[in-house]
């Protein structure tokens, strides 16, 4: 059986049903305040998150899959339940570090009470393409010169554990990822006078990728026509793409290259 610990975002809805379809039982869970178009079975604050595995252990459950953007919870100590406590000093540890980090600890909790970590690209693969051009024309020399300087620009992000894309244009940083995330990035720009540049999106350098492995979709693809950027760029078999068929066909039509960079 599997848990499904849901975020926001198509992603952990596309996981859901592959599962199901699949004919795996899915227990869904999800973080207290956390919007989701599924239906969650368990609702979980961080200081419970010791009874939680209890309850998961209890009903069967033996895989887990994180999936979805979540903001960063506050922990209360007067609200701790007893089956947390003892992890107490582990998820602070947790929550005093980047986002990266932070996944690391979470995941090897759960492998120390005993559960499989899932990724959600190995229970959605086609999630994942192929090295190639998905949209748009070949890129130019100018778009693999900047997406030459996206992957030097990330790989400095990833070292921070920053973020895990870049804006270049003309060879110089017009943008770069913080916590808001890659569409706030992209929306920052749009209404500005200058044409052309990528988005370069890639995961963090060493990244666990069995979580918060970067994600584009459609919402992306407007928000690069929006900013005039020439390409989206991704590094393959490491940034996900959901509902690649609305992306290729909204690219396509303004003429936007979404390239799989291998």
């Amino acid at each position: 059986m599997l848990a499904l610990i849901a975020g926001r975002g198509q992603l952990p809805v596309n996981v859901y049903h592959q599962a199901t379809g699949a004919g795996e039982e899915v227990i869904v869970c999800a973080l207290d305040g956390i919007d989701t178009d599924l239906p969650v079975d368990i609702r979980f604050r961080i200081e419970k998150l010791g009874g939680l595995l209890k309850t998961l252990r209890k009903r069967g459950v033996t895989r887990v899959c994180l999936a979805g953007g979540i903001d960063r919870p506050k922990v209360s100590l007067a609200a701790l339940d007893a089956a947390t406590l003892p992890l107490l000093p582990r998820v602070r540890a947790a929550l005093s570090k980047g986002d990266d980090g932070a996944l690391r600890e979470v995941i090897a909790i759960l492998k120390d009470k005993g559960f499989e970590v899932v990724a959600a690209h190995d229970l959605v693969p086609d999630a994942l393409p192929a090295a190639g051009v998905l949209a748009g024309a070949a890129p130019t020399p100018d778009i693999e010169s900047d997406a030459a300087k996206g992957a030097v620009v990330a790989a400095g992000l990833s070292a921070l554990d920053i973020g895990q894309a870049c804006v270049i244009r003309g060879g110089q940083v017009v943008a770069v990822e913080a916590q808001p995330g890659t569409d706030w990035m992209l929306r920052s720009l749009a209404g500005g006078e200058a044409v052309g540049g990528i988005l370069y999106k890639a995961p963090k350098s060493g990244q666990d990728r069995r979580a918060d492995l970067p994600v584009i979709g459609p919402e992306t693809v407007r928000n690069a026509i929006a900013a005039q950027l020439a390409a989206i760029v991704i590094e393959a078999g490491g940034v996900m793409i959901l509902d690649l068929a609305t992306c290729r066909a909204e690219a396509d039509s303004a003429g936007l290259t979404i390239w799989v960079r291998g």
